[in-house]
């Protein structure tokens, strides 16, 4: 699955599931980048077949509403949706 990269501080393991139309998605990359951190994103409806199966079927171990955007952090806390307080404290 090949995902974006954005360089910055590389505090975290971050991961973002995104969809390249989603408002909220992109109040959570701009979040991130007004951090200055370092993370991946993937536009999930960009992709086909199999890479788009990989995608998803990742995306489901973490959130199985399969709902945007997702944010993961060092592969064990998962926030769905914009939620800065949230995205904040699991970030510290």
């Amino acid at each position: 699955m090949k995902s974006q990269h954005v360089d910055g501080e590389n505090r975290e393991k971050i991961f973002l599931f995104a969809l390249s139309t989603c408002g909220w998605c992109k109040k959570v990359r701009m979040l991130l980048e007004n951090l200055g951190l370092e993370y991946d994103y993937i536009y999930v409806d960009l992709l086909e077949g199999a890479e788009r199966d990989e995608a998803v079927e990742e995306l489901r171990h973490c959130n199985p509403q399969l709902s945007f955007p997702t944010l993961v952090i060092n592969d064990e806390k998962c926030i769905v949706g914009y939620n800065k307080s949230k995205i904040m404290e699991a970030l510290e």
